[in-house]
């Protein structure tokens, strides 16, 4: 387990795909998950997957996947993928999905370093993560803990001074 941690934590990117199991992510997916260490995945570009035996579960991207990363700090690429029993063996759209996807996985890859591709250099990224993107992460995370490179948060009183209505 500690292997693989550390394997993610020096990933560039990540690709996370879970079967479905009663409508969310599998057990053992979100377990690994909630054991990383607070910060592994800050400023990560990743693109989330799931398959299923029915369309009727690609919900499970939007209401599962994404949330999850997003709190884990993780950049979620704009398009997922999610292929159920019919998308195999036949003509679907799963092939075109996927390379919209790793497309833009790709880009936000390279926009760490700048404009590429219609992506813009994404806020944060370069320090909430150690090392940069030249010749890889080193794998420690110093300076990505609590609050490391986020904006400080304006209270709501503030963003209401002055405003009458």
């Amino acid at each position: 387990m500690t292997r693989a941690q550390e394997l993610l934590a020096s990933a560039d990117a990540v690709i996370a795909v879970t079967p479905v199991f009663s409508a969310s992510y599998s057990g053992l997916f979100k377990m690994f998950f909630d054991v990383l260490e607070p910060g592994t995945l800050d400023g990560t570009p990743v693109l989330v997957a799931a398959t299923a035996g029915t369309p009727r579960h690609s919900l499970v991207l939007e209401h599962a996947l994404r949330p999850l990363f997003s709190y884990l700090h993780a950049v979620v690429v704009p398009t997922a993928v999610f292929a159920a029993t019919e998308d195999f063996g036949g003509t679907s759209e799963l092939g075109p999905r996927v390379a919209r996807a790793a497309a833009e996985l790709s880009a936000l890859m390279v926009a760490e370093t700048g404009a590429v591709g219609g992506f813009a250099a994404v806020p944060g990224v370069d320090s909430a993560r150690s090392g940069g993107r030249s010749g890889g992460r080193s794998g420690s995370r110093a300076g990505a803990g609590a609050g490391a490179g986020r904006a400080a948060v304006t209270p709501f009183a503030e963003l209401l001074r002055g405003h009458s209505g």
